[in-house]
């Protein structure tokens, strides 16, 4: 995958992982970056940034009507990044049931409406790139994370299915697996799961950075810091004992 002179859209661009990766695609020449998020105050310091290349675009990735006004303002695209995502804390056996729910349409079938919406522009380019992002906790289920552990392995397994349906367009997919990155929902998650302290964390600059060169690498999997990468390496040999691990954390 060559970034220089690629067309982005990075969902979740507000900040965080994705206004980092969106800076780190304006660093390594993207022509043009189309940078989303819900709320379009959110967005104003993002393309303020740099006005020129940096395309505001207001989007709810649950809201199918937003994704179909997405596709006619960005037919550009060769680069699709699924950052945006939520978490909602709590027991599954016992928290409400709408969270849940939110959680899963955020996470999972925001994904999907993306990459069905997209896949058929970015072939119309030329082909390119999917970019999921998604975590360490696809790989075991803690308790008090609620449904985001849940909705992130269906994430993992989707990418892989998007990988062997798109790759006959020219599309590569790419997953994505921080672990824990100083931003807004880590520090939400260390109130039900404070166990995520003791582990030492990656800036998003520094896991977008990581990022990007796997995409250029050509990586399927990408762990971008260095917790992510013991988990992922452990993973391969010990599934089980990564899944003892996490779901043991509180």
């Amino acid at each position: 995958m060559q970034i220089k002179d690629s067309v982005v859209l990075v969902t979740g661009a507000n900040r965080g992982i994705g206004r980092a990766l969106l800076a780190e695609f304006l660093a390594r020449d993207a022509a043009r970056a189309y940078a989303a998020a819900r709320r379009p105050e959110a967005l104003e310091p993002v393309t303020a940034a740099d006005p020129e290349r940096v395309v505001p675009l207001v989007l709810d990735i649950t809201d199918p009507q937003a994704i179909g006004a997405a596709v006619q303002a960005a037919p550009d695209v060769t680069v699709l990044v699924n950052n945006a995502g939520v978490v909602t804390l709590g027991h599954l056996i016992d928290m409400e049931f709408d969270a849940v729910e939110n959680v899963l349409r955020t996470n999972v079938l925001g994904p999907l409406r993306m990459a069905r919406a997209f896949a058929p522009v970015i072939e119309r380019n030329g082909g390119g790139a999917m970019v999921n992002v998604i975590s360490i906790g696809a790989f075991g289920g803690t308790p008090g994370m609620g449904g985001y552990p849940a909705s992130k392995a269906a994430l993992n397994l989707m990418t892989q299915a998007f990988r062997e349906d798109l790759a006959p367009r020219g599309i590569t997919v790419h997953g994505v697996f921080p672990g824990p990155v100083e931003t807004d929902m880590l520090a939400q998650a260390l109130s039900s799961a404070p166990d995520l302290g003791t582990y030492p964390t990656a800036t998003p600059q520094e896991v977008a950075r990581a990022v990007l060169d796997g995409l250029e690498r050509g990586d399927p999997d990408i762990f971008p810091d260095p917790v992510s990468r013991e988990i992922g390496e452990t993973w391969a040999r010990d599934p089980k004992g990564v899944e003892r691990r996490l779901t043991q954390m509180r």
